[in-house]
């Protein structure tokens, strides 16, 4: 993994998070911290309740992270899988960060609901209902495992690395650069609720979302030209 891939991968999951993640999840975040955090829970509990429901999504991300990668190993046998899994990668990446600045609605079409799903329901009523500090962290595994277009980015870029390891790399690098924004809203919610504030996020994310997509078709145009490269040659 290249070390300008990583800081981009951190750059667009920061900005991201303070402007498409928070209009997403924020709704979820919300209602714990209103009826789940008890008002007299010392500020040190509090703050743990928060960084534990942060953890449960991220365990979920790493272990898609995983998956995902594991997948882009098993089908990736040579240059030229691996450089159309590239291309194809970039080219989602464009949609996406398109989507992102509304110029179409690529999200919108990925990110149908299965919040209306007995199971989900019946999890979420259980775990919301419960004020344990495991559960906090159980719910953030199970919010983590909602339809986001924005997480699809991230798990096609772990497949795209070939390897389980650096899949689960990439989630992790994800999930813990929208760490600040998702915790940060539980003590701040009125901050962003600043509709200009959000949209400039929006904005700087999809910019870097396309450009990082241009830049991962270019790496698969390389795997296509030059028999050399290889895709498990990863470095930081």
């Amino acid at each position: 993994m290249e070390s300008i891939s990583i800081i981009t991968i951190i750059s667009i999951a920061f900005l991201g998070s303070f402007g498409h993640c928070i209009g997403m999840c924020g709704g979820i975040v919300i209602a714990y911290s209103s009826t789940k955090i008890d008002n007299g829970w010392s500020k040190a509990k509090q703050a743990l309740s928060h960084v534990l429901y942060s953890f449960g999504r991220i365990t979920t991300y790493v272990i898609l992270g995983f998956i995902f990668g594991f997948v882009g190993g098993v089908v990736t046998f040579d240059n030229t899988t691996s450089g159309i899994l590239l291309l194809i990668t970039g080219f989602l990446m464009i949609l996406v960060g398109l989507s992102l600045s509304g110029k179409l609605k690529f999200l919108t079409s990925l990110e149908y609901s299965v919040s209306k799903s007995n199971l989900y329901q019946k999890t979420f009523k259980s775990l919301i209902g419960s004020n344990t500090l495991l559960s906090f962290y159980l719910l953030g595994m199970l919010n983590g495992l909602l339809p986001c277009g924005f997480v699809y980015v991230f798990a096609i870029t772990a497949a795209s690395t070939g390897s389980p390891l650096w899949g689960a790399f990439v989630m992790l690098i994800f999930g813990l650069s929208t760490l600040p924004a998702m915790f940060s809203l539980g003590f701040f919610v009125g901050i962003f609720k600043q509709v200009a504030l959000r949209n400039l996020f929006i904005t700087i994310a999809a910019i870097l979302v396309i450009l990082f997509g241009i830049y991962i078709m270019h790496n698969g145009y390389t795997y296509l030209t030059d028999p050399n490269k290889s895709i498990l040659s990863c470095h930081i």
